[in-house]
């Protein structure tokens, strides 16, 4: 399992929000390039990152905070936030990063997200957002009627490389993962899941562990890897050896 440090950008800068709210947002690191290559000498294998100005303009907006990222390291990135067109998933994808995540564009434009599989093969994730069970979009600012489910069947045949799921209600509020709700998903579906929002120490790691849901092949953290709730070397040593056991 992959544990994915996260880097979400906010003016420039990497912040976490609270629930995603913009207003309510910490700042932990004013050079997401440093913060990005203190991730990669700690271990970390993959990057995961968020242009959240992106995601609620519907275009990126961080462009040269992610620009300096992808030139500062050697590990995979994933990139979410504002890629709504083709041309845009290509520009990143031409630019280094090795997966696009799209979110608003699976429920507004399931086939523009099909068409980018089919363009850009292995490099594509849908992030689905959950509050209360429904997906969220827009940045979370907009709520559907749409459960993840439904969005993600939508996409079971099209070499989707992940979904990326978050209880928006957890999310950078140190709860814990929602760990009932991304096993559920994970088994209702045959893409790999990735489970996101609320991991707040090492116990959610062991509970995502203790599923043993083998289609759940990460997971996401960003406020508890910045505040050391969460240590980064032992988190990436205990799920080393619970998939050598």
């Amino acid at each position: 399992m992959i544990l994915f440090p996260a880097i979400d950008l906010k003016d420039g800068q990497c912040v976490r929000l609270v629930q995603g709210d913009m207003d309510r947002a910490t700042v932990f690191n004013t050079d997401p390039a440093a913060q990005a290559r203190a991730f990669q000498a700690q271990g970390f294998q993959w990057l995961h990152m968020v242009d959240l100005n992106g995601a609620f303009q519907g275009e990126p907006v961080n462009g040269a905070a992610v620009s300096a990222v992808l030139q500062a390291i050697d590990m995979p990135v994933q990139l979410g936030g504002g890629i709504r067109t083709l041309a845009t998933a290509a520009y990143w994808i031409e630019r280094g990063v090795s997966r696009i995540i799209l979110g608003t564009a699976a429920v507004r434009d399931p086939d523009l997200v099909k068409q980018a599989c089919r363009e850009f093969p292995g490099q594509v994730a849908v992030g689905l957002d959950a509050r209360d069970g429904r997906v969220a979009v827009e940045g979370w600012a907009e709520a559907t009627e749409l459960t993840a489910l439904e969005v993600a069947k939508r996409f079971e045949d099209v070499g989707m490389s992940a979904i990326i799921f978050t209880d928006i209600s957890r999310d950078g509020a140190l709860k814990g993962l929602n760990v009932a709700a991304t096993q559920a998903l994970a088994q209702a579906l045959s893409i790999p899941v990735i489970a996101s929002g609320g991991v707040s120490s090492l116990a959610d790691l062991e509970a995502l562990v203790a599923a043993r849901c083998r289609n759940i092949i990460g997971v996401i953290s960003g406020r508890a890897l910045y505040d050391g709730r969460l240590d980064g070397a032992t988190a990436l040593a205990y799920l080393k050896a619970a998939e050598d056991a």
